[in-house]
């Protein structure tokens, strides 16, 4: 009783935060996801070096992860007429490669392999919320100058539903006879809270709808779905990876709830996705 008392106050905190940052103001959502892509990046490469068979420069890797997010949120910000900013991103990525060419580590190629995954499986996600807030998709009908949070928060608030009702869900449908979603990755997964996570989703697209209505019912719901089905595999995805390392959490930094990464780990694949399904939109 004492664990769910302090996982429900630390979700209430988080889920504060992030609505107030990313209601606030663009440069409020941009220092957010600042911290959190360091704090993620600064995670992952944590709980990869437990073994011992990686070695890499972890502050290095922050500080060119942040550059990256800086350079995103500035370029969105500016309509494109920033790109020249990729170019120190660039020639961090090479000093990197070129430095495992000295280094003399017995796995360089895994030092890289978990450089560029990094990047690719925790960066270019959380700077991709950049596209979402700032981004103008043909889809979008009058939406307001000042609504940049109206995507972002939305699949905030996608990922919160799909996951209390898929929990909710799980735990009373699933409990005997319990079809197991993904038993090889996620024993505790049941198809029966995976069902109730998305009709949960659903039904809370019709609300979004009433508030945002910039695109029409049918599209929030599509929406809704994309994030259900590409946070599963966000979360999956994180759970085969403390699975292989033997680790129950990311991290310990949120008391009852683990890591950043533990609750990042569906925003990493839902976000991409839901850029994917706005251009489809807008063609």
């Amino acid at each position: 009783m004492k664990n769910f008392i302090l996982r429900t106050i630390t979700a209430i905190g988080i889920v504060a935060v992030q609505v107030l940052c990313t209601y606030y103001s663009p440069l409020s959502l941009a220092a957010l996801f600042l911290l959190f892509t360091a704090l993620t990046v600064n995670e992952f490469i944590k709980i990869i070096s437990l073994r011992g068979e990686v070695k890499v420069n972890r502050p290095i890797i922050i500080v060119g992860s942040c550059y990256l997010f800086f350079a995103f949120w500035l370029n969105c910000m500016t309509q494109g007429e920033s790109l020249i900013l990729l170019v120190p991103y660039l020639a961090f990525l090479l000093y990197l490669y070129i430095k495992e060419l000295y280094s003399e580590h017995e796995n360089p190629i895994s030092n890289l392999g978990i450089i560029m995954l990094s990047q690719f499986y925790i960066v270019l996600p959380l700077s991709l919320i950049n596209v979402l807030a700032f981004t103008p998709f043909a889809c979008f009908t009058d939406k307001p100058a000042d609504a940049f949070y109206a995507i972002p928060l939305s699949i905030f608030v996608f990922i919160w539903i799909n996951d209390t009702a898929a929990y909710l869900s799980g735990i009373t449908l699933g409990r005997n006879g319990k079809h197991k979603l993904f038993p090889r990755i996620s024993p505790k997964k049941s198809w029966e809270g995976s069902i109730g996570g998305a009709l949960a989703t659903i039904a809370s697209a019709f609300g979004v709808a009433h508030f945002f209505t910039f695109m029409n019912v049918w599209q929030w719901v599509g929406m809704a779905l994309v994030v259900v089905v590409f946070g599963t595999f966000g979360d999956l995805t994180e759970s085969m990876i403390k699975r292989h390392l033997s680790i129950k959490d990311s991290g310990h930094i949120l008391p009852g709830h683990g890591g950043i990464l533990d609750r990042l780990d569906s925003m990493l694949f839902a976000i991409p996705a839901v850029i994917i399904y706005l251009l489809a939109l807008s063609l």
